[in-house]
């Protein structure tokens, strides 16, 4: 029996939207294929729980609908289209949106480290760019990522940085999206040894600045 998908029945914008990304994964799925093109073993495996019938109707659909590219041999991945790179923005904010309900993580909730490089693109505020011109890395379990700021525009990219860095972080994944959810300073994840710091005292505020994790600059010592 194919299965009948629902829709609003409303002539709206938000409405059109939410009956093709508003069903249980399909965001989930679109912030896997942000990261990259994802074979379907490989989104099996990084979306715990789905269920393998409905992943495969989740991306048929998606398809269909113009959101992803289908491989063609089994060395790729589904990837976005144009269309569905669009969605980078709003899932961004909704990711930044969610982290102030994000409660005390659970045993049993998965976390992984790739996530943490599209928290970190969701944590990055513009307007808290400074006007010095460095690097900050990020080593999250064992995957690496790096935020270039350069003329006051931060830019987030996958990958170690080839040249210094004035600021390098180390941690795991959990830690990682405590410290974004603000259920765990930088300072107390320090402390407590799940964070590890190395570089320029100053670059360390001002990436914490950047990130949203210190409500004020002003009264950092040498912040330029």
């Amino acid at each position: 029996m194919s299965h009948v998908r629902r829709n609003y029945g409303q002539y709206c914008g938000l409405a059109s939207a939410l009956d093709i990304v508003g069903e249980r994964w399909t965001l989930l799925i679109i912030r896997e294929l942000l990261l990259g093109p994802r074979r379907y073993s490989e989104l099996v495996a990084e979306l715990p729980g789905i269920g393998t019938n409905l992943l495969a109707e989740r991306l048929k659909s998606l398809t269909e609908q113009g959101i992803l590219v289908k491989p063609t041999s089994r060395d790729q991945g589904y990837e976005l289209t144009e269309s569905g790179r669009q969605l980078r923005e709003p899932v961004l904010m909704l990711a930044r949106w969610g982290m102030a309900f994000l409660g005390a993580p659970q045993a049993d909730q998965e976390v992984r480290p790739h996530w943490g490089f599209l928290a970190v693109q969701a944590m990055i505020d513009p307007a808290r760019a400074s006007d010095v011109d460095e690097v900050y890395e990020f080593h999250v379990d064992d995957v690496t990522f790096h935020i270039a700021v350069e003329g006051r525009v931060p830019r987030a990219t996958d990958g170690a940085y080839d040249g210094p860095c004035s600021m390098v972080a180390r941690t795991d994944a959990r830690t990682f999206v405590e410290i974004g959810s603000k259920r765990l300073t930088p300072f107390e994840a320090l402390a407590s040894g799940r964070l590890m710091l190395s570089g320029d005292p100053d670059a360390i505020m001002r990436s914490s600045f950047l990130l949203g994790l210190m409500p004020e600059m002003d009264a950092v010592a040498g912040a330029r």
